[in-house]
């Protein structure tokens, strides 16, 4: 297992990608990619990396729906049917769906093979290609199967994000939001006072870089999560629950499923308003991030009737330390998490009432 990633913040993708292919045949260099990656970003890669000639390419189905157990068996199977082995190199190259799970296949196939990621989406990049984190979805709950083993080597490409909708750009920002409460008002004000579709493109290196440094000084400190890294949960707890709550409706009735950075900036609108009731957070913020959350990821309707089923997602969070609690990471300010905070059934619904008036 690896220890430490080596994250690359990159200007030229080629010339960062190809010292990591030194010694290896192209047999034995592996492509995890989804249908949306593939589209806009594995042919230019290919074509621009002659020493990729004869990869083997695993194409997933993209989407949260497809980030299952039979998605890890297909990648292990190619790798078994193509000859890989534990000398193999794997390069997920896709949003944080294929970097979880190629992580986590990677992870797992003949007790650890080596890999990289080179996330291709915003919310990849700040979330989940970093910090460790792999897995796959299970019974309709978020990532509930997984280890933490980190890439040997992340490679930030924000070029990539020009490929990106708004929305998509949206998503990774509210994991930026997240950073940025955890680190100080200053770095919150910042992000707050802009859109993501309003940076210039030579701006997002350094934005990226300064975000993601929030993150990996609390996983350094704790990189199994025994500690201060369940400070990375805030909007989680909540958050997966709208996010595996909006799943299952989608599968039950039709529609279009709440992306994961959707569902954690409404999950921050209610963890805020919790470390407002019970951490003492200034109430001038929380009215600032929900008026921001508002104007720019619109709204997510629940009713009094989903109360319940959400708390039960909620229940099943795996940070929570003891059964029938729920445990939050509030705020008594930004840069001043408190992990670990249980709150009562009649807490959570309250703030859920709250969320349906702010937002």
């Amino acid at each position: 297992m690896t220890s430490e990633s080596k994250i690359v913040y990159s200007q030229n993708l080629c010339s960062d990608v190809r010292p990591l292919l030194d010694g290896l045949t192209p047999e034995q260099i592996f492509i995890i990619t989804d249908t949306g990656s593939s589209k806009y970003c594995l042919n230019a890669l290919l074509s621009a990396l002659p020493e990729l000639k004869g990869a083997r390419v695993i194409m997933l189905k993209e989407g949260d729906e497809n980030k299952n157990l039979d998605a890890v068996i297909s990648i292990w199977r190619f790798l078994v049917e193509n000859g890989a082995t534990r000398s193999s190199l794997v390069i997920n190259l896709g949003g944080g769906m294929v970097t979880d799970l190629g992580g986590f296949a990677a992870s797992t196939f003949k007790r650890g093979v080596r890999f990289i990621n080179i996330p291709t989406t915003l919310l990849s990049m700040i979330d989940a290609a970093t910090g460790g984190k792999t897995g796959f979805n299970f019974k309709g709950l978020k990532n509930e199967i997984g280890v933490i083993n980190k890439a040997s080597e992340v490679i930030i490409y924000p070029a990539y994000l020009q490929t990106l909708t708004k929305e998509e750009l949206l998503s990774g920002y509210a994991e930026m939001i997240k950073h940025a409460l955890l680190s100080s008002e200053n770095d919150l004000m910042e992000l707050l006072s802009s859109a993501p579709s309003h940076i210039e493109p030579e701006m997002w290196l350094e934005i990226i870089r300064k975000s993601l440094q929030v993150k990996e000084n609390i996983v350094a400190v704790d990189p199994m999560e025994n500690g201060i890294r369940k400070a990375l949960n805030l909007g989680h707890t909540v958050g997966h629950a709208f996010e595996s709550f909006s799943h299952q409706n989608a599968m039950l009735e039709g529609g279009k499923p709440l992306s994961h950075g959707y569902a954690v900036a409404f999950g921050l609108t209610v963890e805020l308003f919790l470390s407002y009731k019970h951490n003492g957070l200034d109430n001038r913020l929380l009215s600032m991030v929900n008026s921001y959350i508002r104007e720019h990821y619109g709204t997510y309707s629940i009713g009094c009737d989903d109360y319940e089923s959400l708390y039960a997602l909620m229940l099943h969070d795996k940070k929570n330390s003891a059964i029938g609690a729920v445990n939050f990471t509030l705020l008594s300010k930004p840069g001043s998490p408190e992990i670990n905070r249980t709150l009562t059934k009649e807490q959570i619904f309250e703030a859920l009432d709250y969320f349906r008036d702010a937002l």
